[in-house]
């Protein structure tokens, strides 16, 4: 059965590069949507990250449940944004162009439509590339990676045992879920909404006590074997860079630059397509 988010080994390009190079790029892909609103370069960055996502293989069921949870988030965000902002998209682009009433003090207005959908762009660029970083890297060589860019080891190794817990985690819900259907309690698609998300909370009291178990027995058997004694470590997993990985960092940083002054060459972050 396949894992939701957890690290394949396969043979492509994407996975052949060192965790440090992955990191980096990810670092400068967030860096790059949370500074531009401008809609050109989001598109762009859209492109690239599906493009990226085909070449990495990864399979839908892998994202799919995480994915919908995005989804489910970025629906509640833009509704939000609305709810309490109707206007905020005409007051960044300076001026006023109602489409319909919606109700008092809510008119939808065409700036306020391309604001959201600059909002729902950036989701579409950070979310196919936390998918392909979470399920193209080593957990190991990550940690790795982090302790190389400056982050102490002891924390650069609790994020790769919190990445190598995610299907042990997956696997203990599961488990429980069939334990329950077992018992005559219907968690599937056949149940109602309502019914499936109250069965499901159940779940999660027998999830934690026997996540918090297994904690404790990783926790001892670290201290057993004396983790935390020395100031630094080596690092099992750890890689050189190669041709490719310089390749992908000057790429990512030129294309960085390039966005960054095409979203700041006229003194503001935000595309107007009203102005003029």
């Amino acid at each position: 059965m396949t894992k939701l988010l957890s690290y394949q080994e396969k043979d492509t390009w994407i996975h052949r590069l060192c965790g440090v190079t992955k990191l980096l790029f990810f670092l400068l892909w967030c860096i790059t949507s949370a500074l531009t609103y401008d809609t050109r370069i989001l598109a762009a960055m859209i492109a690239i990250s599906l493009a990226l996502f085909a070449m990495s293989k990864t399979e839908w069921k892998q994202v799919a449940g995480v994915f919908k949870m995005v989804l489910i988030f970025m629906v509640l965000n833009v509704v939000a944004i609305f709810l309490l902002s109707p206007y905020q998209g005409c007051e960044i682009y300076g001026s006023h162009t109602v489409l319909f009433q919606w109700f008092a003090g809510h008119d939808v207005t065409a700036e306020e439509l391309f604001y959201l959908l600059n909002v729902v762009m950036k989701y579409f660029t950070i979310a196919p590339s936390i998918f392909i970083f979470m399920v193209t890297t080593d957990p190991s060589e990550f940690a790795a990676s982090l302790s190389r860019v400056g982050v102490p080891y002891m924390a650069s190794y609790s994020v790769a045992i919190a990445l190598r817990y995610i299907p042990d985690v997956q696997g203990d819900f599961r488990r429980i879920r069939n334990a329950q259907e077992a018992r005559g309690i219907e968690m599937s698609g056949k149940a109602k909404l309502k019914d499936r998300i109250t069965r499901t909370a159940s779940i999660i009291f027998p999830l934690l006590f026997s996540s918090m178990e297994h904690i404790s027995v990783v926790s001892n058997a670290m201290e057993l074997r004396g983790f935390g004694k020395k100031k630094t470590r080596t690092w099992y997993a750890q890689r050189k860079l190669q041709a490719g990985d310089y390749i992908v960092l000057a790429l990512s940083v030129v294309f960085t630059v390039i966005a960054l002054v095409i979203t700041f060459h006229d003194g503001s972050r935000f595309y107007n397509p009203f102005a003029g």
